[in-house]
């Protein structure tokens, strides 16, 4: 891997096609990387981020700010959480004032959970870059989007 020419036995037209074929490419290398490495921990790339989201609110966070929080924006991010719900890593606590809301808090066994998980995750997916890389990759997206 290295080289997207190769890696995909392909030409482009010009540089900014290449570039969206390697954004779409590396994402998915990206995901697949990320499957495989939450697998051993029994949860899945969209569940780490419900966790991440509810370890870093301060309070419980209702549903929609959940959802609306999330890299990967998922249709079934009910689902999700009903899945780290019978794992006993969230809980989920009625609203007192309002019975359609529902907020969910992380759970000690769910912080024990991220404790496990390396934050060198990441570090493993940049560690060929540079600060300064990683800088102009950021500003690159960032103006694409």
């Amino acid at each position: 891997m290295g080289d997207l020419s190769i890696d995909i036995n392909s030409k482009f037209e010009n540089e900014k096609q290449k570039a969206l074929i390697n954004i779409m490419y590396t994402a998915n290398w990206i995901n697949s990387f990320q499957n495989e490495f939450f697998k051993s921990f029994g949860i899945s790339p969209q569940q780490y981020n419900i966790l991440k989201i509810l370890n870093g609110a301060s309070e419980p966070l209702k549903v929609q700010t959940i959802k609306d929080r999330m890299i990967e924006r998922s249709p079934n991010a009910t689902r999700l959480m009903d899945k780290l719900c019978s794992k006993h890593l969230i809980d989920r606590i009625p609203c007192e004032d309002d019975r359609r809301v529902v907020h969910i808090a992380i759970t000690s066994q769910g912080k024990t959970l991220l404790e496990a998980i390396s934050s060198d995750f990441y570090e493993n997916l940049v560690e060929k870059l540079s600060e300064t890389e990683a800088q102009q990759l950021n500003q690159i997206l960032d103006k694409m989007r």
